[in-house]
């Protein structure tokens, strides 16, 4: 087991709870973040805002970085993506009960990688794939209005399919369309459970990285987005900011190419998971023994700047939570999360566009992990 991995203890507040305590505020219940009853909740999901990019820009966003208290730091999920963090956020549950492990995961009954955002078809179906109800078909059973805000391409996807069933979509496309659609909502609608989407920061760390002044230009207008928001809330109404996941930027020279060393990839059938964050399938025939000894190889090449670890030693873990039995061939036979500020990549890959982005996410570094929850409306004044 490698030393010192970063588990989060069992009672550290962790994303999963945060659409669950939503929806107890609504009917004045006691929840995971001593919410207070309110007439509407509405939820703005930042992709890609870590706690530490937030503190480390804090004087570009005024008014969030100042309401981000200790206690308004959460850890999102194992790996730190997308896929596994959205589902986790809308089904309160961990990636191993409700099945998205990763960004590209093994369909191992039809021997191929699946991009869990993208890749759904006919062999991979959100309603089945995705194991879990989600809490917006709960509330809807409970007579809550649920409404996730987004853009119009991913009305109809798969992923929409998979982690936001229950809800109504509601297209907005631009970030102030979608402030000015969630507070509609909260005018009109008796006491709404409302999911807005930012994908704006997250698209502009991987095509420029978070330091960049694109990245700081959309900070900036949703600080200011929120802001207004929140000045013209109905006073009894809730508002929770937060993130999948944060990002650190990676340059190319710190790129680190996995097939240059043919010892790390003989075995090795699939290269899964996301650049910092490898998920490796091995071939079926392998022995007990081959598998042993090509993860010493991977702890011996690379344990000085990652964390590398078997799928059992992650299981035993708890890295994602309880893990379903079908859910299990999902998780990589050996798994490299990146400690360094480095990616991996495999330049046997027929598409090599991803080896273009530089903002990053996915490992285990408190850089990726923690979050912000902060709270707004009758929620910060509580």
């Amino acid at each position: 087991m490698p030393a010192m991995l970063p588990v989060p203890a069992d009672g550290v507040p962790r994303l999963t709870d945060v659409l669950a305590s939503s929806t107890a505020s609504l009917a004045g219940r006691e929840n995971a973040f001593g919410l207070p009853a309110a007439s509407g909740v509405v939820i703005v999901l930042v992709d890609g805002l870590g706690a530490a990019n937030l503190q480390a820009r804090a004087g570009h966003a005024r008014f969030l970085a100042p309401r981000m208290a200790k206690r308004d730091v959460i850890r999102t999920v194992l790996p730190s993506t997308t896929a596994a963090a959205l589902a986790s956020l809308t089904t309160g549950r961990l990636p191993g009960a409700h099945g998205l492990v990763g960004y590209r995961t093994l369909d191992a009954g039809n021997d191929r990688l699946v991009n869990q955002l993208s890749g759904w078809d006919a062999a991979m179906v959100p309603e089945t794939w995705q194991r879990c109800p989600t809490l917006f078909e709960s509330a809807g059973l409970a007579g809550v209005d649920a409404i996730a805000i987004g853009a119009a391409r991913y009305a109809d996807s798969g992923f929409t399919r998979a982690v936001l069933r229950g809800a109504e979509y509601r297209v907005a496309a631009s970030m102030p369309d979608r402030f000015a659609a969630a507070l509609d909502l909260l005018q009109t609608r008796a006491a709404p459970l409302v999911y807005l989407y930012v994908p704006e920061l997250d698209q502009a760390a991987h095509a420029h990285g978070w330091e960049s002044d694109r990245w700081l230009g959309l900070l900036e207008q949703l600080d200011a987005e929120v802001a207004s928001f929140e000045r013209r809330m109905p006073r009894g109404a809730g508002l929770l900011v937060t993130a999948d996941h944060g990002v650190v930027d990676v340059p190319s020279h710190r790129h680190v190419f996995i097939d240059a060393k043919p010892e790390l990839v003989e075995g090795v059938r699939h290269v899964g998971g996301e650049p910092r964050f490898l998920s490796l399938y091995v071939e079926p025939g392998l022995g007990a023994g081959e598998r042993d000894a090509l993860l010493a190889r991977w702890r011996a090449a690379e344990e000085h700047r990652a964390w590398v670890l078997s799928r059992d030693e992650a299981i035993e873990a708890g890295l994602y939570g309880a893990v379903a039995e079908e859910v299990r061939p999902r998780i990589g036979d050996i798994l490299v999360a990146a400690r360094a500020g480095i990616a991996y990549y495999d330049r046997r890959e027929a598409n090599r566009q991803a080896e273009a982005m530089i903002g990053q996410h996915g490992s285990l570094t408190d850089e990726e992990t923690r979050v912000p929850l902060i709270r707004g409306g009758v929620f910060g004044r509580a």
